[in-house]
Protein backbone atom coordinates (compact mmCIF):
# COMPACT_ATOMS: atom_id res chain seq x y z
CA UNK A 1 0.00 0.00 0.00
CA UNK A 2 1.29 3.27 -1.26
CA UNK A 3 0.55 5.72 2.19
CA UNK A 4 1.98 8.74 -0.11
CA UNK A 5 -0.26 7.88 -2.73
CA UNK A 6 -2.89 7.97 -0.22
CA UNK A 7 -2.12 10.80 1.85
CA UNK A 8 -2.12 12.78 -1.08
CA UNK A 9 -5.63 11.81 -2.43
CA UNK A 10 -6.77 13.17 1.17
CA UNK A 11 -4.84 16.37 0.57
CA UNK A 12 -5.80 16.99 -2.96
CA UNK A 13 -9.77 16.37 -1.66
CA UNK A 14 -9.33 18.34 1.43
CA UNK A 15 -6.88 21.35 0.32
CA UNK A 16 -6.02 23.82 -0.47
CA UNK A 17 -3.32 24.30 2.67
CA UNK A 18 -5.29 27.45 4.21
CA UNK A 19 -8.77 24.98 4.32
CA UNK A 20 -6.98 22.77 7.34
CA UNK A 21 -6.66 23.85 9.95
CA UNK A 22 -5.38 21.32 11.85
CA UNK A 23 -4.37 17.95 11.62
CA UNK A 24 -3.94 15.16 13.95
CA UNK A 25 -4.55 11.41 14.36
CA UNK A 26 -5.53 8.86 17.24
CA UNK A 27 -5.35 5.03 17.54
CA UNK A 28 -7.35 4.81 13.72
CA UNK A 29 -8.60 7.95 12.45
CA UNK A 30 -6.59 11.01 10.73
CA UNK A 31 -8.64 14.13 12.29
CA UNK A 32 -9.24 17.21 10.54
CA UNK A 33 -10.18 20.54 11.50
CA UNK A 34 -11.27 22.07 7.51
CA UNK A 35 -12.52 25.78 7.31
CA UNK A 36 -14.95 24.52 4.66
CA UNK A 37 -16.03 20.78 3.84
CA UNK A 38 -18.70 19.38 1.46
CA UNK A 39 -20.71 16.04 0.62
CA UNK A 40 -18.65 15.65 -2.77
CA UNK A 41 -15.58 15.54 -0.38
CA UNK A 42 -16.43 13.01 1.77
CA UNK A 43 -17.68 10.27 -0.55
CA UNK A 44 -14.62 10.74 -2.99
CA UNK A 45 -13.02 10.33 0.66
CA UNK A 46 -14.57 7.20 1.08
CA UNK A 47 -13.78 5.72 -2.48
CA UNK A 48 -9.67 6.23 -1.91
CA UNK A 49 -7.80 2.99 -1.09
CA UNK A 50 -6.87 2.20 2.62
CA UNK A 51 -9.70 4.37 3.94
CA UNK A 52 -11.98 2.50 6.33
CA UNK A 53 -15.10 4.96 6.69
CA UNK A 54 -15.19 8.56 6.89
CA UNK A 55 -17.15 10.29 9.72
CA UNK A 56 -18.06 14.06 9.67
CA UNK A 57 -17.91 15.14 13.79
CA UNK A 58 -19.22 18.39 13.25
CA UNK A 59 -15.50 20.53 13.43
CA UNK A 60 -13.33 17.61 13.07
CA UNK A 61 -13.39 15.25 9.91
CA UNK A 62 -12.85 12.24 10.67
CA UNK A 63 -11.07 9.21 8.28
CA UNK A 64 -10.98 5.98 9.57
CA UNK A 65 -7.88 4.21 8.65
CA UNK A 66 -7.67 1.83 11.40
CA UNK A 67 -4.26 1.35 14.04
CA UNK A 68 -1.18 1.26 12.04
CA UNK A 69 -1.70 2.51 8.71
CA UNK A 70 -3.54 5.98 10.47
CA UNK A 71 0.70 6.59 11.66
CA UNK A 72 2.00 6.24 7.97
CA UNK A 73 -0.68 8.22 6.13
CA UNK A 74 -0.26 10.69 8.64
CA UNK A 75 3.40 11.10 8.36
CA UNK A 76 3.01 11.46 4.98
CA UNK A 77 0.31 13.99 4.74
CA UNK A 78 1.37 16.23 7.48
CA UNK A 79 4.70 16.48 4.47
CA UNK A 80 2.44 16.89 2.04
CA UNK A 81 0.72 19.92 4.02
CA UNK A 82 4.05 20.95 5.18
CA UNK A 83 5.05 21.23 1.59
CA UNK A 84 2.03 23.54 0.21
CA UNK A 85 2.31 25.49 2.88
CA UNK A 86 5.78 26.31 1.83
CA UNK A 87 5.27 26.79 -1.56
CA UNK A 88 7.22 23.36 -2.28
CA UNK A 89 6.21 20.58 -4.79
CA UNK A 90 4.80 17.55 -2.26
CA UNK A 91 7.61 16.86 -0.27
CA UNK A 92 6.94 13.00 -1.49
CA UNK A 93 7.99 13.63 -4.92
CA UNK A 94 11.86 14.59 -5.48
CA UNK A 95 11.06 15.31 -9.44
CA UNK A 96 8.53 16.25 -11.93
CA UNK A 97 8.97 12.47 -13.38
CA UNK A 98 8.10 10.83 -10.36
CA UNK A 99 4.93 13.68 -9.38
CA UNK A 100 3.49 12.59 -12.86
CA UNK A 101 3.83 9.00 -12.36
CA UNK A 102 2.29 9.62 -8.55
CA UNK A 103 -0.42 11.97 -10.48
CA UNK A 104 -1.33 8.93 -13.23
CA UNK A 105 -1.74 6.35 -10.44
CA UNK A 106 -5.28 7.65 -9.50
CA UNK A 107 -7.88 6.48 -10.49
CA UNK A 108 -9.60 8.97 -13.18
CA UNK A 109 -13.10 8.76 -11.30
CA UNK A 110 -11.75 9.89 -8.36
CA UNK A 111 -9.20 12.55 -9.63
CA UNK A 112 -12.34 14.30 -11.36
CA UNK A 113 -14.21 14.36 -8.22
CA UNK A 114 -10.74 15.65 -6.52
CA UNK A 115 -10.99 18.35 -9.50
CA UNK A 116 -14.59 19.43 -9.09
CA UNK A 117 -13.94 18.92 -4.85
CA UNK A 118 -11.00 21.07 -5.29
CA UNK A 119 -13.04 23.85 -7.26
CA UNK A 120 -15.67 23.73 -5.10
CA UNK A 121 -13.62 24.00 -2.14
CA UNK A 122 -12.00 27.42 -3.26
CA UNK A 123 -14.76 28.78 -4.17
CA UNK A 124 -16.06 28.31 -1.06
CA UNK A 125 -13.45 29.29 1.52
CA UNK A 126 -13.81 33.01 1.74
CA UNK A 127 -17.68 32.76 2.16
CA UNK A 128 -17.27 29.53 4.52
CA UNK A 129 -15.04 31.15 6.83
CA UNK A 130 -16.89 33.07 8.87
CA UNK A 131 -19.80 30.04 8.51
CA UNK A 132 -17.26 27.60 9.92
CA UNK A 133 -16.68 29.83 12.75
CA UNK A 134 -19.84 29.76 13.73
CA UNK A 135 -20.54 26.24 13.72
CA UNK A 136 -17.09 25.77 15.83
CA UNK A 137 -18.63 28.00 18.38
CA UNK A 138 -21.67 26.15 18.89
CA UNK A 139 -19.75 23.29 19.05
CA UNK A 140 -16.72 24.63 21.66
CA UNK A 141 -19.11 23.79 24.56
CA UNK A 142 -16.87 23.42 28.04
CA UNK A 143 -18.38 19.97 28.07
CA UNK A 144 -16.80 19.09 24.53
CA UNK A 145 -13.80 20.93 25.33
CA UNK A 146 -12.83 18.98 28.44
CA UNK A 147 -13.69 15.84 26.51
CA UNK A 148 -11.74 16.76 23.90
CA UNK A 149 -8.70 17.63 26.71
CA UNK A 150 -9.36 14.77 28.03
CA UNK A 151 -8.89 12.44 25.32
CA UNK A 152 -5.53 14.14 24.28
CA UNK A 153 -3.69 13.51 27.51
CA UNK A 154 -4.86 9.86 27.78
CA UNK A 155 -4.78 8.76 23.74
CA UNK A 156 -0.99 9.37 23.56
CA UNK A 157 -0.48 6.77 26.77
CA UNK A 158 -2.53 3.95 24.77
CA UNK A 159 0.28 1.83 23.51
CA UNK A 160 1.93 2.02 26.71
CA UNK A 161 -0.65 0.31 28.26
CA UNK A 162 -1.54 -1.89 25.69
CA UNK A 163 2.20 -3.23 25.55
CA UNK A 164 2.27 -3.46 29.59
CA UNK A 165 -1.20 -4.93 29.91
CA UNK A 166 -0.59 -7.59 26.96
CA UNK A 167 2.47 -8.32 29.62
CA UNK A 168 1.14 -8.94 32.55
CA UNK A 169 -2.29 -10.65 31.40
CA UNK A 170 0.32 -13.25 29.32
CA UNK A 171 2.24 -13.64 32.74
CA UNK A 172 -0.72 -14.14 34.25
CA UNK A 173 -1.74 -17.22 32.11
CA UNK A 174 1.97 -19.17 31.93
CA UNK A 175 1.73 -18.84 36.05
CA UNK A 176 -1.36 -20.47 36.22
CA UNK A 177 -0.25 -23.19 33.52
CA UNK A 178 3.44 -23.35 35.21
CA UNK A 179 3.38 -22.38 38.74
CA UNK A 180 7.35 -22.83 39.01
CA UNK A 181 8.32 -20.41 36.47
CA UNK A 182 6.74 -17.20 38.95
CA UNK A 183 10.04 -17.95 40.96
CA UNK A 184 12.16 -17.40 37.80
CA UNK A 185 14.25 -13.74 37.10
CA UNK A 186 12.63 -14.10 33.75
CA UNK A 187 9.39 -13.86 35.28
CA UNK A 188 10.29 -11.02 37.93
CA UNK A 189 11.92 -9.20 35.34
CA UNK A 190 8.55 -9.67 32.85
CA UNK A 191 6.37 -8.26 35.97
CA UNK A 192 8.06 -5.23 36.51
CA UNK A 193 8.19 -4.26 32.78
CA UNK A 194 4.33 -5.13 32.90
CA UNK A 195 3.57 -2.60 35.79
CA UNK A 196 6.16 -0.19 34.46
CA UNK A 197 3.20 2.09 33.28
CA UNK A 198 1.66 2.89 36.69
CA UNK A 199 5.18 3.72 37.94
CA UNK A 200 5.29 6.32 35.24
CA UNK A 201 1.53 7.23 34.92
CA UNK A 202 1.55 9.98 37.16
CA UNK A 203 4.88 11.85 35.26
CA UNK A 204 3.26 11.14 31.58
CA UNK A 205 -0.06 12.45 32.32
CA UNK A 206 0.91 15.34 34.83
CA UNK A 207 3.39 16.14 31.12
CA UNK A 208 0.41 15.72 28.95
CA UNK A 209 -2.07 17.91 30.80
CA UNK A 210 -0.01 20.59 31.39
CA UNK A 211 0.99 20.84 27.91
CA UNK A 212 -3.25 20.88 26.82
CA UNK A 213 -3.87 23.23 29.47
CA UNK A 214 -1.14 25.68 28.05
CA UNK A 215 1.23 25.58 30.60
CA UNK A 216 4.89 24.28 30.44
CA UNK A 217 5.00 20.27 30.35
CA UNK A 218 7.76 19.46 32.37
CA UNK A 219 6.74 21.12 35.51
CA UNK A 220 2.98 18.83 34.98
CA UNK A 221 5.21 16.22 35.17
CA UNK A 222 7.29 16.88 38.08
CA UNK A 223 3.99 17.77 39.93
CA UNK A 224 3.26 14.67 38.97
CA UNK A 225 5.81 13.43 40.33
CA UNK A 226 5.64 14.90 43.50
CA UNK A 227 2.04 13.92 44.45
CA UNK A 228 3.33 9.92 43.59
CA UNK A 229 7.04 10.76 45.60
CA UNK A 230 7.31 7.68 48.48
CA UNK A 231 9.07 10.13 50.66
CA UNK A 232 5.25 11.80 51.35
CA UNK A 233 4.73 9.15 53.36
CA UNK A 234 7.34 10.22 55.98
CA UNK A 235 5.87 13.48 56.17
CA UNK A 236 2.64 13.86 58.77
CA UNK A 237 0.02 16.87 58.42
CA UNK A 238 -3.12 17.42 59.73
CA UNK A 239 -4.54 14.30 61.28
CA UNK A 240 -1.80 11.63 59.94
CA UNK A 241 1.04 10.80 57.58
CA UNK A 242 0.28 11.64 53.27
CA UNK A 243 -0.25 8.81 51.10
CA UNK A 244 1.53 9.09 47.92
CA UNK A 245 -0.01 8.53 44.92
CA UNK A 246 -3.56 9.46 46.83
CA UNK A 247 -5.99 10.32 43.66
CA UNK A 248 -4.16 8.68 40.92
CA UNK A 249 -4.58 10.06 37.83
CA UNK A 250 -7.55 12.49 39.39
CA UNK A 251 -4.91 14.45 41.98
CA UNK A 252 -2.49 14.80 38.61
CA UNK A 253 -5.36 16.65 36.32
CA UNK A 254 -6.60 19.09 39.07
CA UNK A 255 -2.99 19.78 40.11
CA UNK A 256 -1.38 20.04 36.12
CA UNK A 257 -4.47 22.39 35.15
CA UNK A 258 -3.86 24.33 38.65
CA UNK A 259 -0.12 24.71 37.55
CA UNK A 260 -0.91 26.02 34.01
CA UNK A 261 -3.07 28.84 35.76
CA UNK A 262 -1.17 30.08 37.66
CA UNK A 263 2.09 30.05 35.34
CA UNK A 264 -0.21 32.01 32.99
CA UNK A 265 -0.55 34.77 35.54
CA UNK A 266 2.59 34.66 36.96
CA UNK A 267 4.29 35.45 32.71
CA UNK A 268 1.98 38.70 33.41
CA UNK A 269 3.23 40.28 36.28
CA UNK A 270 7.37 39.26 37.01
CA UNK A 271 9.70 41.05 34.68
CA UNK A 272 10.60 39.99 32.13
CA UNK A 273 14.59 39.29 33.04
CA UNK A 274 13.39 37.26 36.20
CA UNK A 275 10.65 35.32 34.83
CA UNK A 276 12.98 32.04 33.97
CA UNK A 277 14.01 31.61 37.06
CA UNK A 278 10.65 33.02 39.09
CA UNK A 279 8.27 31.68 37.02
CA UNK A 280 9.23 27.81 37.19
CA UNK A 281 10.14 28.44 40.69
CA UNK A 282 6.61 29.80 42.21
CA UNK A 283 4.56 27.77 40.01
CA UNK A 284 6.03 24.59 41.60
CA UNK A 285 5.66 25.90 44.96
CA UNK A 286 2.51 27.60 44.75
CA UNK A 287 0.86 24.57 42.54
CA UNK A 288 2.54 21.94 44.74
CA UNK A 289 1.87 23.23 48.44
CA UNK A 290 -2.50 23.38 47.00
CA UNK A 291 -1.69 19.83 45.64
CA UNK A 292 -0.61 18.32 48.70
CA UNK A 293 -2.91 20.90 51.21
CA UNK A 294 -6.25 20.50 49.03
CA UNK A 295 -6.00 18.90 45.43
CA UNK A 296 -4.75 15.34 46.62
CA UNK A 297 -7.15 15.02 49.16
CA UNK A 298 -10.06 16.07 46.74
CA UNK A 299 -8.52 13.55 43.99
CA UNK A 300 -8.41 11.15 46.44
CA UNK A 301 -12.14 11.33 47.34
CA UNK A 302 -12.97 11.57 43.81
CA UNK A 303 -11.40 8.82 42.75
CA UNK A 304 -12.69 6.66 45.41
CA UNK A 305 -16.21 7.89 44.08
CA UNK A 306 -14.99 6.45 40.13
CA UNK A 307 -13.86 3.43 41.82
CA UNK A 308 -16.50 2.30 43.35
CA UNK A 309 -19.15 3.71 41.36
CA UNK A 310 -17.30 1.34 38.82
CA UNK A 311 -17.32 -1.40 40.88
CA UNK A 312 -20.34 -0.83 42.74
CA UNK A 313 -22.07 -1.06 39.43
CA UNK A 314 -21.05 -3.92 37.87
CA UNK A 315 -20.54 -6.07 41.17
CA UNK A 316 -24.31 -5.15 42.39
CA UNK A 317 -26.27 -4.76 38.92
CA UNK A 318 -24.38 -7.71 37.43
CA UNK A 319 -26.22 -9.06 33.72
CA UNK A 320 -28.20 -6.59 34.25
CA UNK A 321 -25.40 -3.38 34.34
CA UNK A 322 -23.43 -5.19 31.46
CA UNK A 323 -26.14 -5.32 29.07
CA UNK A 324 -27.40 -2.25 29.36
CA UNK A 325 -23.73 -0.58 28.40
CA UNK A 326 -22.43 -3.11 26.17
CA UNK A 327 -26.23 -1.81 24.09
CA UNK A 328 -25.01 1.59 24.56
CA UNK A 329 -21.33 1.87 23.84
CA UNK A 330 -21.58 1.22 20.25
CA UNK A 331 -23.21 4.39 19.69
CA UNK A 332 -20.61 6.15 21.92
CA UNK A 333 -17.70 4.63 19.29
CA UNK A 334 -19.73 5.88 16.55
CA UNK A 335 -19.70 9.64 17.46
CA UNK A 336 -16.05 8.97 18.43
CA UNK A 337 -16.29 9.64 21.94
CA UNK A 338 -15.86 6.96 23.83
CA UNK A 339 -11.92 7.91 24.10
CA UNK A 340 -13.68 10.28 26.72
CA UNK A 341 -13.24 6.90 29.08
CA UNK A 342 -9.83 6.64 28.64
CA UNK A 343 -9.31 8.23 32.01
CA UNK A 344 -11.35 6.11 33.91
CA UNK A 345 -9.74 3.10 32.48
CA UNK A 346 -6.60 4.52 33.38
CA UNK A 347 -7.84 5.33 37.26
CA UNK A 348 -9.69 1.50 37.77
CA UNK A 349 -6.19 0.11 36.58
CA UNK A 350 -4.26 2.33 39.00
CA UNK A 351 -6.63 1.16 41.82
CA UNK A 352 -7.04 -2.22 41.22
CA UNK A 353 -4.74 -3.53 38.86
CA UNK A 354 -7.35 -4.11 36.51
CA UNK A 355 -10.88 -2.51 34.88
CA UNK A 356 -13.89 -4.05 35.06
CA UNK A 357 -15.42 -2.44 32.28
CA UNK A 358 -13.35 -2.87 28.64
CA UNK A 359 -14.40 -5.94 28.58
CA UNK A 360 -17.95 -5.21 29.08
CA UNK A 361 -17.58 -2.05 26.56
CA UNK A 362 -15.74 -3.95 24.65
CA UNK A 363 -18.50 -6.45 23.14
CA UNK A 364 -20.46 -3.87 21.50
CA UNK A 365 -17.59 -4.51 18.82
CA UNK A 366 -17.75 -8.23 19.10
CA UNK A 367 -21.92 -7.46 18.16
CA UNK A 368 -21.26 -5.86 15.36
CA UNK A 369 -18.79 -8.52 14.04
CA UNK A 370 -21.73 -10.47 14.24
CA UNK A 371 -24.05 -8.81 12.87
CA UNK A 372 -22.08 -7.60 10.11
CA UNK A 373 -21.92 -11.47 9.14
CA UNK A 374 -25.23 -11.97 8.93
CA UNK A 375 -25.84 -9.57 6.77
CA UNK A 376 -22.96 -11.18 4.74
CA UNK A 377 -24.85 -14.36 5.23
CA UNK A 378 -28.24 -12.60 3.78
CA UNK A 379 -27.33 -9.77 1.20
CA UNK A 380 -27.23 -10.20 -2.48
CA UNK A 381 -25.02 -7.41 -3.03
CA UNK A 382 -22.01 -8.34 -4.47
CA UNK A 383 -20.17 -5.45 -3.49
CA UNK A 384 -21.52 -5.16 -0.02
CA UNK A 385 -20.49 -8.76 0.80
CA UNK A 386 -16.78 -7.92 -0.70
CA UNK A 387 -16.93 -4.52 2.27
CA UNK A 388 -17.86 -7.11 4.70
CA UNK A 389 -14.96 -9.57 3.95
CA UNK A 390 -12.55 -6.87 3.99
CA UNK A 391 -13.66 -4.97 7.32
CA UNK A 392 -14.62 -8.67 9.68
CA UNK A 393 -10.98 -9.15 10.13
CA UNK A 394 -10.26 -5.95 11.57
CA UNK A 395 -13.40 -5.95 13.46
CA UNK A 396 -12.50 -8.98 14.73
CA UNK A 397 -9.35 -7.69 15.97
CA UNK A 398 -11.10 -5.42 17.61
CA UNK A 399 -11.38 -2.29 14.80
CA UNK A 400 -15.23 -1.73 14.97
CA UNK A 401 -15.35 1.46 12.46
CA UNK A 402 -15.70 0.10 9.00
CA UNK A 403 -17.91 -2.27 9.87
CA UNK A 404 -20.42 1.06 11.40
CA UNK A 405 -19.49 2.73 8.77
CA UNK A 406 -19.73 0.88 5.95
CA UNK A 407 -22.42 -2.05 6.80
CA UNK A 408 -24.60 -1.67 9.72
CA UNK A 409 -24.50 2.15 10.28
CA UNK A 410 -25.71 2.67 6.45
CA UNK A 411 -27.95 -0.11 6.59
CA UNK A 412 -29.89 0.82 9.84
CA UNK A 413 -31.53 -2.24 11.13
CA UNK A 414 -28.35 -4.06 11.25
CA UNK A 415 -26.94 -1.55 13.83
CA UNK A 416 -29.51 -1.99 16.10
CA UNK A 417 -29.16 -5.72 16.04
CA UNK A 418 -25.06 -5.04 16.77
CA UNK A 419 -26.31 -3.51 19.39
CA UNK A 420 -27.99 -6.34 20.79
CA UNK A 421 -25.44 -8.49 20.74
CA UNK A 422 -22.94 -6.17 22.56
CA UNK A 423 -25.86 -5.53 25.43
CA UNK A 424 -25.90 -10.03 25.61
CA UNK A 425 -22.06 -10.48 25.58
CA UNK A 426 -21.73 -7.47 28.00
CA UNK A 427 -24.04 -9.14 30.02
CA UNK A 428 -21.89 -12.07 30.42
CA UNK A 429 -19.10 -10.13 31.45
CA UNK A 430 -20.33 -8.26 33.93
CA UNK A 431 -21.78 -11.52 35.89
CA UNK A 432 -18.57 -12.69 36.04
CA UNK A 433 -16.68 -10.13 36.54
CA UNK A 434 -14.02 -9.90 34.12
CA UNK A 435 -11.33 -7.47 34.28
CA UNK A 436 -8.33 -6.44 32.08
CA UNK A 437 -5.15 -5.04 32.99
CA UNK A 438 -4.56 -3.04 29.96
CA UNK A 439 -6.71 -0.47 27.42
CA UNK A 440 -7.21 0.66 24.13
CA UNK A 441 -7.71 -2.57 22.76
CA UNK A 442 -10.65 -4.69 22.01
CA UNK A 443 -12.19 -8.08 20.43
CA UNK A 444 -10.10 -11.17 20.39
CA UNK A 445 -6.57 -9.54 21.67
CA UNK A 446 -8.47 -8.44 24.41
CA UNK A 447 -8.78 -11.64 26.02
CA UNK A 448 -4.69 -12.63 26.12
CA UNK A 449 -4.88 -9.35 29.14
CA UNK A 450 -7.79 -10.28 31.19
CA UNK A 451 -7.67 -11.82 34.27
CA UNK A 452 -10.84 -14.98 33.07
CA UNK A 453 -9.94 -15.61 29.60
CA UNK A 454 -12.35 -18.81 29.14
CA UNK A 455 -15.31 -16.15 30.31
CA UNK A 456 -14.32 -13.17 28.36
CA UNK A 457 -14.03 -15.71 25.10
CA UNK A 458 -17.21 -16.85 26.20
CA UNK A 459 -18.83 -13.63 26.30
CA UNK A 460 -17.48 -12.64 23.25
CA UNK A 461 -18.67 -15.66 21.38
CA UNK A 462 -22.50 -14.89 22.76
CA UNK A 463 -21.88 -11.35 21.77
CA UNK A 464 -20.97 -12.50 18.23
CA UNK A 465 -24.09 -14.88 18.18
CA UNK A 466 -26.00 -12.40 19.93
CA UNK A 467 -25.61 -9.89 16.70
CA UNK A 468 -25.77 -12.64 14.18
CA UNK A 469 -29.34 -13.56 15.62
CA UNK A 470 -31.00 -10.12 16.06
CA UNK A 471 -29.87 -8.99 12.75
CA UNK A 472 -31.39 -11.90 11.17
CA UNK A 473 -34.71 -11.68 12.54
CA UNK A 474 -34.63 -7.88 12.17
CA UNK A 475 -33.98 -7.94 8.62
CA UNK A 476 -32.63 -5.03 6.57
CA UNK A 477 -33.61 -3.95 2.96
CA UNK A 478 -30.65 -5.10 0.96
CA UNK A 479 -29.18 -2.68 -1.33
CA UNK A 480 -29.25 -3.18 -4.94
CA UNK A 481 -26.22 -3.55 -7.28
CA UNK A 482 -25.12 -0.58 -8.77
CA UNK A 483 -24.91 -0.46 -12.03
Amino acid sequence: MNYTDIARQVFALTGPADNIESATHCMTRLRLVLRTKNPAQIEALKKIEGVLGVYDAGEELQIIFGPGRVDRVTEAFLQELEAARAGASPASSSSDGAQSVGRSAAAEPTAQVESAAQAASKAEIGDGKALHAKIRAKNATPVKLLFKRLASIFIPLIPAFIACGLISGTLNVVSKVDPAFAQTAVYQLLAIGGSTVFWGMNLFVGYNAAKEFGGTPILGGILGALLAHPGLASVELADGPLVPGRGGVISVLLVAALAAFVEKRLRRIIPEMFSLFLTPLFTFLIAGTIAICVLQPLGGFLSDCIGTAATSAIGSGGAITGFILGGTFLPMVMLGIHQTLTPIHAELLARYGVTLLLPVLAMAGAGQVGASFAVYCKTKNRFLKKTIASALPVGIMGVGEPLIYGVTLPLGKPFIGACIGGACGGAVQAQFMVGAATLGISGLPLAAATDQIPVYLLGLVTAYIGGFIATWLIGFDDPPEES
